[in-house]
């Protein structure tokens, strides 16, 4: 089996697991289950580059999701490969990860852009839909989107904008903001480090614990925090988290407050 970890910047402190691996010591990771070698190392290479600091772990299966646990684990990248919800695999492959790593987003890759599949997806609690025709700075921006909390279907968006979905059911409402919400966060291009800090800001996480968490200063933690309220329009780290939980209840058209 080709599964690996992926450590970045070798000269921070690593720990060992059980089989021998090496990660960063409370690096945020990003684990990605891909069955294709080809597809998994591309993904992988890609975010290399987009998510500097990072532990990377590349399965092959869920089968080894055990050893990750014990990660600082903030995103699961799940491969559809081609199967549906009806699919026992797939169930199989979900009920794995939530039973590890329950408080853990989970998104779906995918070969097609089937809004159906998009769907169920989001029903489910599934928090991005990516798909190989994506554009790379589409689908990383998306990545941004679920790290700092957001939800990434633009297959569903994009049904609405093409009327794919004319003689489907209409939508609930809960799906419709859902849409409005993703449009308008997406447009907030937190970089990845911003994701991370506005992700234990949600939290509750004070400056100084952010900083060990992330193994940052906490000059670079105040610096994020200032880029982050600048993009929300926001004053302090109360009115980050106010504005972030108004404006995805509210959609793109929430007034200031």
């Amino acid at each position: 089996m080709n599964d690996c970890w992926v450590a970045h910047n070798l000269g921070s402190t690593q720990v060992s697991d059980s089989a021998g691996t090496k990660r960063r010591r409370n690096a945020p990771t990003v684990i990605i289950i891909e069955h294709s070698t080809l597809a998994r190392t591309t993904v992988v290479k890609l975010l290399e580059r987009e998510l500097a600091g990072w532990n990377l772990i590349d399965l092959s299966s869920t089968e080894s999701l055990d050893r990750a646990l014990g990660a600082e684990v903030r995103l699961i990248a799940l491969d559809l490969a081609g199967r549906g919800f009806e699919s026992a695999s797939l169930r199989d492959d979900l009920a794995a990860i939530t039973a590890r790593f329950p408080e853990v987003p989970i998104t779906l890759l995918s070969s097609t852009d089937d809004a159906i599949i998009a769907r169920q997806a989001l029903k489910i609690g599934i928090r991005g839909f990516f798909s190989t025709s994506l554009p790379i700075d589409i689908a990383l921006a998306g990545l941004r989107l679920v790290l700092a909390g957001g939800t990434f279907f633009p297959q569903l968006l994009g049904a609405v904008t093409n009327g794919s979905n004319e003689h489907s059911p209409a939508r609930n409402e809960a799906e419709k903001s859902l849409d409005e919400r993703t449009q308008y966060l997406a447009l907030a291009e937190f970089t990845p480090r911003e994701a991370d800090v506005l992700a234990e800001l949600q939290s509750g996480c004070s400056n100084k614990v952010i900083a060990g968490k992330l193994n940052l200063s906490g000059h670079t933690v105040k610096m994020h925090l200032q880029h982050i309220m600048r993009k929300l329009q926001a004053q302090n780290r109360t009115e980050v988290v106010a504005r972030l939980i108004q404006r995805a209840a509210s959609g793109p058209d929430a007034s200031p407050s």
